[in-house]
């Protein structure tokens, strides 16, 4: 069974060309699977029927993982079932008819305009890592690129001419985002001051690099949006996603049609990009009933 989910791996990275995070996402979820299997006696994938794989879900329940967790374990092992039948390995698909647990929807918390404005503003702008930050602080909410994507952004994919950055998300999918005039104001000044002090002579293809000439890395992009969302006094959960959620929210409450955040924020499935919808609803609805005389 571990060959059959090598092969399978290999077929999501070469045929598929997922992005590496999902990879991960898979491997650890089915490796799990396997192991769930082997406990229970099977030794072959052809053994498997669909209450083996009710026992697993089951048994993830019982461990009191969330519903989103479970239902992203199904969606390997469906995807896993598939590729063997594609494979000629498998005739029948044991996961078809399954069920998957209902998720409660959960709306993305957001910033404020004035919350984005508090973290803008901590980076020390005197100093070579704080012309960075600020530069990449704008960037992320300019664009609502995901930190994978801005740690992976290389130099040449952003065209301050032209105010447009060139993303390449999940699956490699290509889109084209712009820039805004605050963002490439702050990335042209990062990129004719701090980098060249930041890179010490070295050569580096990303745009973000750290003091030691080297690619940012994501950890390195959370520890210091954490730390300026401490010092500007904010009691949220200060993350890159949370610049993306309100980057999202703040175009459709000023009028942005559906399609084209959808198309900004590299969504597949415009149902994706409909949570949005949802969360500006639910402000408009506190906003009326704050200041509407019947509200």
């Amino acid at each position: 069974m571990e060959q059959l989910l090598d092969q399978f791996l290999h077929y999501l990275i070469v045929e598929k060309g997922l992005s590496k995070n999902t990879i991960e996402a898979y491997s650890h979820g089915l490796s799990r699977f396997l192991n769930h299997l082997r406990g229970k006696g099977i030794q072959k994938i052809r053994e498997v029927s669909k209450f083996d794989v009710r026992g697993f879900l089951l048994a993830l329940k019982k461990k009191n993982l969330s519903s989103k967790t479970i239902v992203r374990n199904l969606v390997a092992i469906r995807t896993f079932f598939r590729f063997l039948i594609q494979e000629g390995i498998l005739e029948s698909n044991p996961v078809e008819n399954l069920e998957s647990p209902k998720v409660a929807k959960t709306l993305p918390e957001i910033l404020t305009l004035q919350e984005i404005e508090q973290i803008l503003e901590q980076p020390n702008l005197q100093t070579p890592l704080g012309v960075r930050d600020r530069a990449m602080l704008e960037m992320l909410y300019a664009t609502g690129m995901r930190v994978s994507e801005l740690t992976h952004l290389p130099t040449h994919q952003v065209n301050l001419e032209g105010g447009y950055v060139l993303l390449y998300g999940k699956g490699s999918k290509e889109r084209i985002v712009p820039l805004g005039s605050e963002a490439m104001k702050r990335v042209s000044l990062y990129l004719k001051t701090a980098r060249g002090i930041l890179a010490k002579g070295k050569e580096s293809p990303s745009l973000f690099i750290n003091r030691s000439g080297k690619g940012m890395s994501r950890q390195g992009v959370w520890k210091n949006l954490k730390d300026y969302g401490r010092r500007a006094g904010l009691r949220k959960r200060i993350t890159p996603h949370l610049l993306r959620h309100s980057f999202a929210s703040h175009l459709l409450e000023r009028g942005a049609d559906l399609r084209s955040v959808q198309m900004m924020l590299g969504h597949s499935d415009i149902s994706t990009t409909q949570i949005y919808t949802h969360v500006t609803g639910e402000r408009l609805k506190k906003i009326h009933q704050r200041y509407h005389p019947r509200g």
